[in-house]
Formats: C-alpha cells, sequence, structure tokens
C-alpha cells in the first residue's frame, strides 16, 4: 500500500474565473458618473458606503460585502478602469479590508472612493490608507495603458535610447547628417574628434562626450507650429481662470497670431500682479495649450549667473547650467520658459547679474552655455515670466515681454472663486458630495471678510481646505450625514 494516495486528485485545475471586463479612462477624478469600477446590484443594492475585502482573484474577481451580522454576501466585478486592475488585484490578494463608497445604477453599483479601514470597520488613520490613497491619486494622474500585445509582437521603441557612447553617438551622427541644424553639426564633429583623442586629458575627453551626449539627446526641432485650436485653448482658460477676460483675450490673440504665421510671436508674456492671484496657473495652462514641455526658472533663488549659464570645462566638476539642463530633461528644443519673480533677477550676489543672461535667452537669437561651447537655437522657446513689481525690472529686460497687468480680486470675485471653484475643487478631491459640506451664505461673507485684506485666493484655497477636512472628519468620526457651517462656526475654524 502506497503511503501516499493520489488516485483521487482532480486531473484538471480549477482556473480563475474574471467576471469584469476592462475600460480605458483617463479622468483625473472619481465621481459615480465616472467610476473606477462597477460591481453586481442585479440582486441587491448596495449601501453608499460599504465595508468588505476584494477577492484573491486566483478564485474569483468579486468583492466580498460584509453585513452588520457579520456574514458576508459576494458580488462579481463588472467593470474596472484599467489603470486600476492591478491595485485591485494587491487589495485581493493582501485581504486588506476597505470601504468603498459608491452609488446604485442601472449598470451596477458605481465605485467612486476606496478607503482602507481597520478591523470592526472603523476608519484607519494610518500609513496604510494614506499609501493606498497615494496610489488611487498616482494611478488617477496617469493615462490608460495601451491595450495588451504578446510579448512576441511588441515592438522595440526607442523613447528610452540614450546616447552615451562614443560609438552611438558617431552611429548617430552618421544617420542624422544634416537633419541637424549646421552649428551643432559641426560643433559635434570637433567635439567627437576631442572625445577620440589620445593628446588630450582624460578630463577633456569625458567632458567632451558627457556634452555631446546632452546635445545629442535633444531633439532640434524647426521653428514652425501646427495650428492651434482657439476653441479648446479658451475651454483650457475657462477651467484654470476666472475673471480674467483681458488675460484670456491677449493669450487668445497670441493663439490666432501662432496659426496665421505658424510661429512663436517675438515677444513673451509678463504677467504683474500681487502674490496669489494666479499668475504660475496661468502659465502652466498656456503652456498646456501650446502643448510643449515646460520649465521653471526661480529668479529669486539664482544668485549667480554661473547657475544659469554653466561652468567652463576648464574645471573637473563643471557642468551645464539650468537653462541648457532645461533642455536637456525636455529633450526638445521648443519648450515654455516659466520664469518666476523676474523682479528679483537683478539681485544676484555672484560675479554678475542674472538679468544679463536672460537677455540672451530671450533675444531669440540662440543661447550659449559656458559648458558646451556652443550656440543653442531658442526660437522654439516660448517665455512668460512673472513678477509682483514691475518698476523692479529693468528697461531691457522688460522690452522683450508684452506686459499683462493681472489685478487683485474684487470681494465678488472671491466669494464666486470660493463657492463655485476652490471648495467644490477641495469637495471632489476628498471624495465628499456637494450636499455633505454645505457654507452658508452668511458663513461665506465671514471667509471672504476675513481674508479681505489680504492678496490673490491662496488664503481662500486654504480655508477651503480646512472647512472641508472639518466636514470629513465629523463625517467619518462623528457619523454625521451632512455638516452645515454658519457663519459662527466659521469664525472659530478659522480663527
Amino acid at each position: 500500500m502506497p503511503v501516499f494516495d493520489f488516485s483521487n486528485t482532480p486531473k484538471e485545475k480549477n482556473t480563475a474565473e474574471c467576471t469584469y471586463t476592462v475600460f480605458r479612462s483617463n479622468e483625473k477624478t472619481m465621481s459615480p458618473e465616472k467610476p473606477v469600477l462597477v460591481l453586481d446590484n442585479s440582486q441587491r443594492k448596495w449601501n453608499h458606503h460599504s465595508i468588505g475585502m476584494f477577492t484573491n482573484q486566483i478564485k474569483r474577481s468579486a468583492f466580498e460585502f460584509k453585513e452588520e451580522d457579520g456574514t458576508t454576501v459576494s458580488s462579481d466585478i463588472l467593470k474596472v478602469d484599467a489603470r486600476f486592475v492591478n491595485l485591485i488585484r494587491w487589495l485581493g490578494e493582501n485581504h486588506i479590508n476597505v470601504r468603498l463608497s459608491g452609488e446604485n445604477r442601472e449598470d451596477g453599483y458605481a465605485v467612486c472612493r476606496i478607503r482602507e479601514i481597520a478591523f470592526g470597520g472603523g476608519t484607519k488613520l494610518s500609513a496604510e490608507d494614506g499609501f493606498l490613497q497615494f496610489m488611487i491619486d498616482r494611478l488617477l494622474a496617469s493615462t490608460a495603458p495601451a491595450e495588451e500585445t504578446a510579448e512576441d509582437e511588441q515592438e522595440e521603441s526607442g523613447d528610452d535610447m540614450k546616447l552615451t557612447s562614443i560609438q552611438s553617438i558617431t552611429d548617430f551622427m552618421t544617420c542624422a547628417g544634416r537633419t541637424l541644424p549646421d552649428n551643432i553639426r559641426l560643433w559635434a564633429r570637433r567635439n567627437l574628434a576631442v572625445a577620440r583623442s589620445n593628446e588630450v586629458s582624460p578630463e577633456e575627453r569625458r567632458h567632451a562626450q558627457r556634452a555631446l551626449s546632452i546635445m545629442m539627446n535633444i531633439q532640434w526641432k524647426n521653428n514652425y507650429f501646427e495650428a492651434i485650436d482657439p476653441d479648446e485653448a479658451r475651454r483650457i482658460l475657462d477651467e484654470e481662470l476666472y475673471g480674467m477676460e483681458r488675460v484670456e483675450q491677449r493669450i487668445i490673440e497670441t493663439i490666432i497670431q501662432i496659426n496665421r504665421t505658424h510661429t512663436l510671436p517675438a515677444y513673451g508674456l509678463l504677467l504683474v500682479g500681487p502674490a496669489g492671484t494666479g499668475k504660475s496657473q496661468i502659465a502652466y495652462a498656456v503652456a498646456r495649450i501650446l502643448k510643449l514641455p515646460w520649465t521653471t526658472l526661480d529668479m529669486s533663488s539664482i544668485n549667480d549667473p554661473e547657475q544659469l549659464t554653466g561652468s567652463s570645462r576648464i574645471y573637473a566638476n563643471a557642468k551645464p547650467g539650468i537653462i541648457l539642463e532645461a533642455f536637456s530633461v525636455a529633450g526638445e528644443s521648443n519648450l515654455v520658459f516659466i520664469i518666476n519673480e523676474l523682479d528679483k533677477a537683478a539681485s544676484g550676489k555672484g560675479n554678475g547679474n542674472p538679468a544679463d543672461v536672460l537677455l540672451t535667452l530671450l533675444d531669440n537669437l540662440g543661447f550659449t552655455d559656458n559648458y558646451i561651447e556652443c550656440m543653442v537655437p531658442t526660437v522654439g522657446v516660448y517665455p512668460i515670466a512673472t513678477a509682483n513689481d514691475k518698476s523692479q525690472i529693468s528697461a531691457p529686460l522688460m522690452s522683450r515681454f508684452a506686459v499683462i497687468d493681472i489685478p487683485d480680486y474684487t470681494p465678488e470675485e472671491k466669494k464666486i472663486i470660493f463657492s463655485r471653484f476652490a471648495l467644490p475643487k477641495v469637495l471632489n478631491r476628498m471624495g465628499l458630495r456637494k450636499n455633505e459640506c454645505i457654507v452658508t451664505e452668511e458663513a461665506l461673507d465671514v471667509i471672504i471678510q476675513k481674508y479681505a485684506d489680504t492678496t490673490g485666493i491662496r488664503d481662500l484655497e486654504q480655508a477651503a481646505e480646512h472647512i472641508a477636512a472639518n466636514a470629513l472628519y465629523q463625517i467619518e468620526v462623528n457619523h454625521v450625514k451632512e455638516v452645515v457651517f454658519e457663519p459662527d462656526v466659521v469664525d472659530t475654524l478659522l480663527g
């Protein structure tokens, strides 16, 4: 008689049962109309807040709802956002207790929020839930993955390829030929000769190879710009800005100009106004409209021109400047330079004035980095500067920009921004519905009055964050259905 008898072992292994279909979405927020997953509710309707656990998908793709009496009821997963497939699988494999928030629809229970909870159903204000919320935010910010293909059918992409070796740089220069700008092509030949030479020091060869790698990995584009949809540009501006019709009009005029000439305007934009009025937000919106990569130069932190121009190769620790590094990170020559606090550009503490360096960048004639020692074309660079006090900006710098003055918001505009934009944005981010956090009209007046002496709307955005967080706390801890903020409550809370 054998010690082990496997005669009754099933011949076929049970296969995992996947009940869901994957949909691709690039939505940045979750809502019942834009859920991350949908559960089956054909047998019964689920509560808005439901506790349970995802099953291990080795067996079946489902969610086990935990009833008040301790029993569990399973519901199949019907749809999953492609970005969240692995996260849902991870939650199931690790048996993590979660609380779902959602609404019952005809096609199922639409989940718009997932929180990790402690055993017993209490809110788990822990690092674990912090990690889960971090992952959810990251996934929401990402784009939907492409449809999976068989590994042998996948084509290699050159996106991740970097030219670092002398051989790869040589081969690239041979293949690129005259597609490179003439001055860069001639410069590359000279530096390649240095990198190959045995008559120079190893340090010189290393610097030459590094400079070549930087310059050859930048895609040197021409100054031709495709037409931009003015309606789409207007939509983006309406999303980001309120009460700035004149600013929007000036930006739309720039778009029309680009569409007619297919080149960037000769002048950038200088946004002047008090702190907190949304100058940087406007700059980011323009970069988004132009569909260009962008980089920032914070002039308040630049004390020496060498930070912008780089250092000479005669030094062992020489390196390119911030401007050339921006081209390298962007990987192309067409980009938006957002120059913050331009009014501080003349306050250098080093051996020169950083403002003088900016003039060469803004002239559209080309920029020379001390490390690279080659003139970089700047015809595809669109500068957008911000400043609080234009009287501190030199006349030569001012002449390179079209100046747009941005006044502070009126109390009435601040009320509209708070109620229509700031607070709804925060509520959406926290997964709160509008009717769960209510600010009365009288309480809104108190908020506006409290920050009447401050410029911009940053304080209002912080107030919205504070109020929403307090509402969330009361809902989670005190288990109330809604929180109404009256004037006295707001006054105490923001005190």
